[in-house]
Protein backbone atom coordinates (compact mmCIF):
# COMPACT_ATOMS: atom_id res chain seq x y z
CA UNK A 1 0.00 0.00 0.00
CA UNK A 2 1.19 3.49 -0.55
CA UNK A 3 0.55 5.48 2.97
CA UNK A 4 1.29 9.20 2.86
CA UNK A 5 1.04 10.98 6.43
CA UNK A 6 -1.86 12.40 7.72
CA UNK A 7 -1.17 16.20 7.46
CA UNK A 8 -1.16 17.73 11.20
CA UNK A 9 -1.49 20.99 12.50
CA UNK A 10 -0.92 22.16 16.44
CA UNK A 11 -4.67 24.23 15.59
CA UNK A 12 -6.42 25.76 13.84
CA UNK A 13 -8.99 28.26 12.17
CA UNK A 14 -12.70 27.80 11.18
CA UNK A 15 -11.52 29.20 7.69
CA UNK A 16 -8.19 27.55 6.92
CA UNK A 17 -9.90 24.10 7.92
CA UNK A 18 -12.76 24.37 5.64
CA UNK A 19 -10.68 25.73 2.73
CA UNK A 20 -7.62 23.30 3.07
CA UNK A 21 -9.49 20.31 4.57
CA UNK A 22 -12.90 20.46 4.45
CA UNK A 23 -13.99 21.85 0.90
CA UNK A 24 -11.28 19.83 -0.63
CA UNK A 25 -12.31 16.86 1.71
CA UNK A 26 -8.89 15.94 2.73
CA UNK A 27 -7.97 14.64 6.30
CA UNK A 28 -5.72 16.27 9.09
CA UNK A 29 -5.16 15.93 12.73
CA UNK A 30 -4.98 18.73 14.97
CA UNK A 31 -2.80 18.55 18.22
CA UNK A 32 -3.69 20.81 20.23
CA UNK A 33 -7.32 22.04 19.99
CA UNK A 34 -9.23 20.88 22.95
CA UNK A 35 -6.71 22.18 25.65
CA UNK A 36 -9.37 24.03 27.19
CA UNK A 37 -11.63 21.46 28.32
CA UNK A 38 -12.19 19.51 30.90
CA UNK A 39 -11.64 16.07 29.25
CA UNK A 40 -8.41 16.92 28.52
CA UNK A 41 -7.23 16.34 31.85
CA UNK A 42 -9.71 14.23 33.26
CA UNK A 43 -10.52 11.81 30.74
CA UNK A 44 -8.73 8.47 31.49
CA UNK A 45 -10.08 4.67 31.71
CA UNK A 46 -10.26 5.51 35.65
CA UNK A 47 -12.09 8.41 35.41
CA UNK A 48 -14.94 6.86 32.80
CA UNK A 49 -14.58 3.40 35.14
CA UNK A 50 -15.55 6.05 38.52
CA UNK A 51 -18.26 8.09 36.61
CA UNK A 52 -19.93 4.62 34.83
CA UNK A 53 -18.08 1.86 36.06
CA UNK A 54 -21.84 0.20 37.10
CA UNK A 55 -23.09 0.65 33.18
CA UNK A 56 -23.81 -2.79 30.93
CA UNK A 57 -21.49 -1.76 27.98
CA UNK A 58 -22.33 -3.70 24.42
CA UNK A 59 -18.87 -5.46 23.52
CA UNK A 60 -17.32 -6.56 20.27
CA UNK A 61 -14.40 -8.48 18.60
CA UNK A 62 -13.04 -9.50 15.21
CA UNK A 63 -14.33 -12.53 14.81
CA UNK A 64 -15.96 -13.32 11.32
CA UNK A 65 -19.22 -12.20 10.16
CA UNK A 66 -21.90 -14.54 10.69
CA UNK A 67 -25.29 -14.82 9.03
CA UNK A 68 -27.13 -14.78 12.32
CA UNK A 69 -25.54 -11.54 13.60
CA UNK A 70 -28.38 -9.13 13.57
CA UNK A 71 -26.61 -5.67 12.47
CA UNK A 72 -24.24 -4.23 15.20
CA UNK A 73 -25.21 -7.14 17.34
CA UNK A 74 -22.67 -7.40 20.89
CA UNK A 75 -20.38 -10.74 21.00
CA UNK A 76 -20.85 -9.83 24.75
CA UNK A 77 -21.99 -7.81 27.79
CA UNK A 78 -19.99 -6.64 30.86
CA UNK A 79 -19.72 -4.04 33.17
CA UNK A 80 -17.92 -1.23 32.55
CA UNK A 81 -15.88 -0.98 35.47
CA UNK A 82 -15.02 -5.20 34.89
CA UNK A 83 -14.13 -4.37 31.46
CA UNK A 84 -11.84 -1.42 32.51
CA UNK A 85 -10.37 -3.31 34.70
CA UNK A 86 -9.99 -6.28 31.61
CA UNK A 87 -8.20 -3.36 29.50
CA UNK A 88 -5.43 -2.15 32.12
CA UNK A 89 -5.06 -5.96 33.28
CA UNK A 90 -4.31 -7.80 29.78
CA UNK A 91 -4.38 -7.38 25.71
CA UNK A 92 -8.09 -8.25 25.06
CA UNK A 93 -10.19 -7.89 21.61
CA UNK A 94 -13.60 -6.66 22.97
CA UNK A 95 -13.92 -2.98 21.96
CA UNK A 96 -16.82 -0.76 22.49
CA UNK A 97 -18.39 1.51 20.00
CA UNK A 98 -20.99 3.68 18.87
CA UNK A 99 -21.69 4.22 23.00
CA UNK A 100 -23.44 7.38 23.37
CA UNK A 101 -22.15 10.01 25.84
CA UNK A 102 -25.12 11.79 26.23
CA UNK A 103 -27.79 8.54 26.95
CA UNK A 104 -25.15 6.60 29.24
CA UNK A 105 -23.72 9.48 31.26
CA UNK A 106 -24.78 12.87 30.80
CA UNK A 107 -22.58 14.36 33.02
CA UNK A 108 -19.91 13.50 30.61
CA UNK A 109 -21.43 16.46 28.22
CA UNK A 110 -19.60 19.21 30.83
CA UNK A 111 -16.44 17.77 30.13
CA UNK A 112 -16.72 18.97 26.41
CA UNK A 113 -17.50 21.28 24.01
CA UNK A 114 -18.85 21.32 19.92
CA UNK A 115 -16.28 22.95 18.32
CA UNK A 116 -16.84 25.27 15.79
CA UNK A 117 -15.33 24.46 12.48
CA UNK A 118 -17.52 25.37 9.83
CA UNK A 119 -20.15 21.92 10.19
CA UNK A 120 -22.91 21.52 11.85
CA UNK A 121 -22.43 18.47 14.34
CA UNK A 122 -25.05 16.32 15.04
CA UNK A 123 -25.18 17.12 18.85
CA UNK A 124 -27.21 14.88 20.02
CA UNK A 125 -24.64 11.64 18.86
CA UNK A 126 -21.38 12.23 20.31
CA UNK A 127 -20.08 8.10 20.55
CA UNK A 128 -17.76 6.96 22.65
CA UNK A 129 -15.46 4.34 21.30
CA UNK A 130 -12.69 2.11 23.80
CA UNK A 131 -9.98 -0.59 22.78
CA UNK A 132 -7.71 -2.78 24.36
CA UNK A 133 -3.97 -3.23 23.07
CA UNK A 134 -3.93 -4.68 19.93
CA UNK A 135 -7.33 -4.97 19.29
CA UNK A 136 -8.65 -3.24 15.94
CA UNK A 137 -11.70 -2.38 13.56
CA UNK A 138 -11.85 -3.88 10.17
CA UNK A 139 -11.70 -1.69 7.36
CA UNK A 140 -15.12 -0.10 7.20
CA UNK A 141 -16.77 3.39 6.28
CA UNK A 142 -19.83 4.32 8.41
CA UNK A 143 -23.28 4.05 6.77
CA UNK A 144 -23.98 7.31 6.79
CA UNK A 145 -21.03 9.04 5.52
CA UNK A 146 -20.67 11.65 7.74
CA UNK A 147 -17.80 13.80 7.98
CA UNK A 148 -16.08 12.90 11.52
CA UNK A 149 -14.20 14.29 13.79
CA UNK A 150 -12.88 11.70 16.54
CA UNK A 151 -11.23 13.04 19.39
CA UNK A 152 -8.51 10.52 21.18
CA UNK A 153 -8.05 10.02 24.89
CA UNK A 154 -5.44 8.13 26.62
CA UNK A 155 -2.64 5.99 24.86
CA UNK A 156 -1.90 5.22 21.20
CA UNK A 157 -3.81 4.55 17.94
CA UNK A 158 -2.89 3.52 14.49
CA UNK A 159 -5.09 4.93 11.79
CA UNK A 160 -5.09 3.78 8.43
CA UNK A 161 -7.40 5.64 5.78
CA UNK A 162 -8.96 5.64 2.04
CA UNK A 163 -10.81 7.86 0.32
CA UNK A 164 -13.85 5.63 -1.90
CA UNK A 165 -11.32 6.24 -5.28
CA UNK A 166 -9.44 3.27 -3.94
CA UNK A 167 -12.45 0.68 -3.62
CA UNK A 168 -11.14 -1.61 -6.60
CA UNK A 169 -7.78 -2.31 -4.99
CA UNK A 170 -9.60 -2.74 -0.96
CA UNK A 171 -11.51 -6.06 -1.65
CA UNK A 172 -14.71 -4.57 -0.62
CA UNK A 173 -17.66 -6.90 0.44
CA UNK A 174 -20.90 -6.31 -1.80
CA UNK A 175 -23.82 -4.52 -0.10
CA UNK A 176 -21.85 -3.83 3.10
CA UNK A 177 -20.00 -1.27 4.29
CA UNK A 178 -16.51 -3.13 4.76
CA UNK A 179 -13.68 -4.73 3.23
CA UNK A 180 -12.43 -8.79 4.08
CA UNK A 181 -12.23 -9.34 7.52
CA UNK A 182 -9.17 -11.33 7.16
CA UNK A 183 -7.06 -8.64 5.79
CA UNK A 184 -4.75 -7.27 8.26
CA UNK A 185 -4.21 -3.78 7.36
CA UNK A 186 -1.49 -3.04 9.82
CA UNK A 187 0.94 -6.33 8.26
CA UNK A 188 -1.09 -6.94 4.81
CA UNK A 189 -0.40 -10.14 2.58
CA UNK A 190 0.34 -8.99 -0.71
CA UNK A 191 0.55 -12.40 -2.04
CA UNK A 192 -3.01 -13.19 -0.72
CA UNK A 193 -4.19 -9.96 -1.40
CA UNK A 194 -1.88 -8.52 -4.48
CA UNK A 195 -4.12 -5.89 -5.32
CA UNK A 196 -3.43 -3.62 -2.26
CA UNK A 197 -0.10 -2.93 -3.64
CA UNK A 198 -1.77 -0.01 -5.90
CA UNK A 199 -3.80 1.42 -3.26
CA UNK A 200 -3.24 5.16 -2.26
CA UNK A 201 -4.15 5.84 1.41
CA UNK A 202 -3.22 7.60 4.62
CA UNK A 203 -1.85 6.96 7.76
CA UNK A 204 -0.74 8.21 11.36
CA UNK A 205 -1.18 7.66 14.97
CA UNK A 206 -3.26 9.81 17.76
CA UNK A 207 -2.02 10.75 20.85
CA UNK A 208 -4.27 11.93 23.73
CA UNK A 209 -5.77 15.03 22.84
CA UNK A 210 -5.37 14.80 19.64
CA UNK A 211 -8.16 15.13 16.98
CA UNK A 212 -8.19 13.41 13.48
CA UNK A 213 -11.04 14.42 10.53
CA UNK A 214 -12.09 12.11 8.36
CA UNK A 215 -13.57 13.12 5.13
CA UNK A 216 -17.16 11.49 4.03
CA UNK A 217 -17.32 8.31 3.73
CA UNK A 218 -13.48 7.73 4.32
CA UNK A 219 -12.49 4.15 4.97
CA UNK A 220 -10.80 3.96 8.43
CA UNK A 221 -8.87 0.74 9.93
CA UNK A 222 -8.28 1.55 13.82
CA UNK A 223 -6.22 -0.46 16.12
CA UNK A 224 -5.33 0.00 19.20
CA UNK A 225 -1.09 0.11 20.22
CA UNK A 226 -2.63 0.88 23.89
CA UNK A 227 -6.06 0.84 25.55
CA UNK A 228 -7.55 3.85 25.18
CA UNK A 229 -10.78 5.23 23.69
CA UNK A 230 -11.99 8.34 21.34
CA UNK A 231 -15.01 10.02 21.18
CA UNK A 232 -16.61 11.04 17.38
CA UNK A 233 -18.68 13.96 16.68
CA UNK A 234 -19.98 13.62 12.76
CA UNK A 235 -21.52 15.92 10.60
CA UNK A 236 -24.09 14.95 7.40
CA UNK A 237 -22.33 14.66 4.21
CA UNK A 238 -23.01 18.01 2.17
CA UNK A 239 -22.01 16.33 -1.22
CA UNK A 240 -25.56 15.24 -2.92
CA UNK A 241 -24.06 12.14 -4.24
CA UNK A 242 -22.73 11.07 -1.02
CA UNK A 243 -25.76 11.99 0.98
CA UNK A 244 -27.94 10.13 -1.97
CA UNK A 245 -25.70 6.86 -0.88
CA UNK A 246 -26.25 7.51 2.62
CA UNK A 247 -29.74 7.13 2.13
CA UNK A 248 -29.71 4.38 0.20
CA UNK A 249 -27.28 2.37 2.60
CA UNK A 250 -29.65 3.34 5.88
CA UNK A 251 -33.04 2.76 4.08
CA UNK A 252 -32.08 -0.25 1.34
CA UNK A 253 -29.37 -2.00 1.21
CA UNK A 254 -29.14 -2.87 5.32
CA UNK A 255 -32.15 -4.67 5.11
CA UNK A 256 -31.83 -6.03 2.00
CA UNK A 257 -28.59 -7.52 3.64
CA UNK A 258 -30.54 -8.57 6.84
CA UNK A 259 -33.00 -10.51 4.71
CA UNK A 260 -30.61 -12.30 2.50
CA UNK A 261 -28.69 -13.26 5.54
CA UNK A 262 -32.33 -15.00 6.80
CA UNK A 263 -33.11 -16.52 3.10
CA UNK A 264 -29.60 -17.92 2.77
CA UNK A 265 -27.53 -17.86 5.67
CA UNK A 266 -24.27 -18.65 5.84
CA UNK A 267 -24.02 -19.17 1.64
CA UNK A 268 -24.82 -15.51 1.73
CA UNK A 269 -21.65 -13.97 3.76
CA UNK A 270 -19.51 -16.51 1.87
CA UNK A 271 -21.09 -15.52 -1.41
CA UNK A 272 -20.26 -11.76 -0.30
CA UNK A 273 -16.99 -13.16 0.31
CA UNK A 274 -15.47 -14.36 -2.98
CA UNK A 275 -17.46 -11.72 -5.17
CA UNK A 276 -15.12 -9.50 -3.15
CA UNK A 277 -12.29 -11.47 -4.71
CA UNK A 278 -13.33 -11.59 -7.88
CA UNK A 279 -14.48 -7.83 -7.97
CA UNK A 280 -10.82 -6.78 -6.95
CA UNK A 281 -8.93 -9.07 -8.87
CA UNK A 282 -11.08 -10.35 -11.53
Amino acid sequence: MHLQDIPRVKTITKEDFIKHYYKPQKPVVIERFIEDWPAYSKWRLDYIKDVAGDKIVPLYDDRPVNYKDGFNEPHAKMRMSEYIDLLKSEPTKYRIFLWNVLKEVPKLQHDFKYPDFGLKLMKGLPMLFFGGKNSHTFMHYDIDLANIFHFHFEGKKQIILFDQKQNKYLYKIPFSLITREDIDFSNPDYTKWPALKHAKGYETQLNHGEILYMPEGYWHYMKYLTPGFSMSLRSVPKKITNLSQALYNIIIMRHFDNAMRRIRGQKWIDWKNKKALIDTQG
